[in-house]
């Protein structure tokens, strides 16, 4: 079955690295959309993801249905609560964040998208998701009332993410958070990339084609930008196709 996951799952058997560009629909107006998917058109980017942690009702499928009219590239909702999901989108990461223990962000949320998730297409990707320090309190750490995990506790950030892998997810998602003064450090990534044998993702404080080319030699398989191209669009010139 041709699916977004086994799309991810094909690339990674055949060592294609991807990338994904968050779009926040706090952070972009309908307006800009049109200009900012063409550049983004031209890059290697490979997939769109669209959701924050602090989103306006309503916000996300309006957007969602404005960068749809603009791309091809598969467009994936990174809900920061339910009333971010939209049927607009073509998948949803179904994040539970193992790095903390909030029931309601482990479970607690996701029992409350069932009923309006039976209600759309959206394909369903379980993601275990772990928040690292960076250097800063990010909008996740506010929102969820829980600490990330220190980065100097590489082997507990690995076995999280093991554990995730355990418990049936589909994804593992490495996050240092939006406008992270740090990001996920290449030993982090190598650890947990050795352990796993499911997808890794990386996002946060990636700010560079370094850091990008960094990231995918230490083990990600999808590299999530977000602020880079926020603060600097320029930096789509670095990775045009």
């Amino acid at each position: 079955m041709d699916t977004i996951y086994n799309n991810i799952l094909s690339s990674v058997l055949n060592g294609k690295k991807l990338l994904a560009v968050l779009i926040d629909p706090d952070k972009m107006t309908i307006e800009k959309v049109g200009a900012f998917i063409s550049k983004l058109n031209q890059s290697i980017t490979t997939h769109v993801f669209v959701g924050g942690s602090t989103v306006d009702e309503n916000s996300t499928d309006l957007l969602v249905e404005e960068i749809k009219s603009h791309t091809k590239l598969p467009v994936i909702l990174f809900p920061g609560d339910v009333y971010q999901i939209t049927d607009k989108a073509d998948a949803i990461l179904f994040l539970s964040l193992i790095s903390g223990r909030n029931s309601e962000y482990l479970i607690g949320k996701h029992i409350d998208s069932v009923s309006k998730l039976k209600k759309t297409n959206l394909e369903v990707i379980s993601t275990g998701y772990i928040l690292i320090e960076s250097g800063k309190e990010s909008a996740v750490e506010r929102v969820t009332g829980t600490s990330p995990m220190p980065r100097n506790s590489i082997q507990k950030i690995v076995d999280t993410a093991k554990a995730g892998e355990l418990l049936g997810m589909k994804l593992i998602y490495l996050e240092a958070g939006s406008g992270a003064l740090n990001s996920i450090s290449n030993k982090i990534i190598v650890e947990a990339k050795k352990e796993l044998k499911i997808p890794l993702i990386v996002g946060g404080g990636i700010r560079t084609k370094e850091d990008l080319d960094e990231a995918y030699k230490s083990g990600a398989d999808l590299v999530v930008i977000g602020t880079a191209f926020e603060e600097d669009e320029s930096f789509f010139k670095e990775i045009k196709k």
